[in-house]
């Protein structure tokens, strides 16, 4: 049966591959009241209420609108872009849900790799966090870090929450964005050397917090920690992206930091923390980090989870490409 109370679901406004997007339409779809929230009330606001969701225009760093966003819902799904304030975000969100008491779950996504980053790892001496880590960098991202702060504070707060812990997206901008600049050349250039990675499609991590939402219950305190269906070197990968561009890819693999400097540097100079964070992410991923694989996301679903090549057949910015508009992406 439905759930009457609205269900929060904040980044709903989303980008490509939004897993708060998606998610607003399939409950929808099943017939589930949804309020959305959005920082601006703009066409991906009107949007949202075309496929009748209740916008909800704020600011979640501001408790007065976070509190006035929860009246009346019971369930939230938590999700804000790549920000400094990630952990304010979150504590302001816990804050208001225990104020109000009657809160049945509070799902929130936590982008990370859960086996990084434990108590122990993380209070280890330098030089053993930098073996663990590969050996390019002794510390996480700081929007790493945030993710596991904010999974203490819901801890602590007492909200009945359920962490989805998901790996490496495909849709993550350096696969879907920053590299899609060499496709042109029929090129796959990226900074993996030969690791295998199993990245995860934002569908399958839609349609689950879905399932969490509509029947939370059985997940409560929970968290799960989920990678994609397989494990797949760059090479693989790149000829997933040839399939769907109908042309020959060549994985090229770059040297990390040439590739940050050339990339993400380039494209993300006026955004720095999210800067940080990718840079981050290729030191990890190329020192051999994120490369662990889980069946997990499978039981959960009850269904075979989406493969890399499906992901990319359907993500907005291949599909221009497919159909021969302008490559998005910095260029070599």
């Amino acid at each position: 049966m439905p759930e009457s109370n609205p269900i929060l679901i904040t980044g709903a406004a989303g980008g490509i591959g939004s897993v708060s997007r998606m998610m607003v339409d399939m409950l929808i779809d099943q017939g589930h009241p949804v309020r959305a929230f959005v920082r601006q009330d703009d066409e991906r606001a009107d949007s949202l209420r075309q496929v009748g969701a209740e916008v909800f225009v704020g600011d979640l760093l501001d408790i007065a609108d976070v509190t006035a966003a929860l009246k009346g819902c019971r369930r939230i799904y938590f999700s804000m872009s790549l920000s400094p304030y990630y952990t304010d975000a979150v504590s302001l969100m816990a804050a208001a849900a225990r104020a109000q008491g009657d809160i049945e779950a509070f799902v929130n996504i936590s982008e990370y790799e859960q086996s990084f980053m434990t108590f122990e790892k993380m209070t280890a001496p330098e030089e053993e966090r930098r073996s663990h880590l590969g050996g390019l960098v002794a510390q996480w991202s700081p929007q790493q870090r945030a993710h596991w702060v904010a999974e203490r504070v819901l801890e602590w707060s007492g909200v009945p929450t359920v962490n989805v812990q998901a790996a490496f997206f495909v849709e993550n901008p350096i696969m879907t964005w920053l590299a899609l600049g060499s496709l042109a050349d029929g090129e796959l250039r990226l900074p993996f050397g030969q690791h295998q990675l199993a990245p995860i499609a934002g569908f399958d991590v839609a349609e689950l917090c879905v399932k969490i939402l509509v029947d939370p219950e059985p997940h409560i305190s929970k968290s799960y920690a989920l990678t994609g269906p397989e494990l797949k070197d760059m090479h693989g990968i790149a000829e997933d992206f040839g399939a769907v561009l109908g042309s020959e890819i060549t994985y090229v693999p770059d040297d990390i930091e040439t590739w940050n400097k050339t990339y993400v540097d380039t494209a993300m100079s006026e955004y720095p923390h999210i800067a940080e964070h990718l840079k981050t992410l290729t030191r990890l991923i190329g020192a051999g980090g994120y490369t662990g694989f889980t069946d997990q996301l499978e039981t959960l679903l009850g269904r075979p989870p989406k493969t890399v090549r499906w992901a990319l057949e359907n993500n907005p910015r291949i599909q221009k490409i497919v159909a021969g508009e302008a490559l998005i992406g910095p260029r070599r």
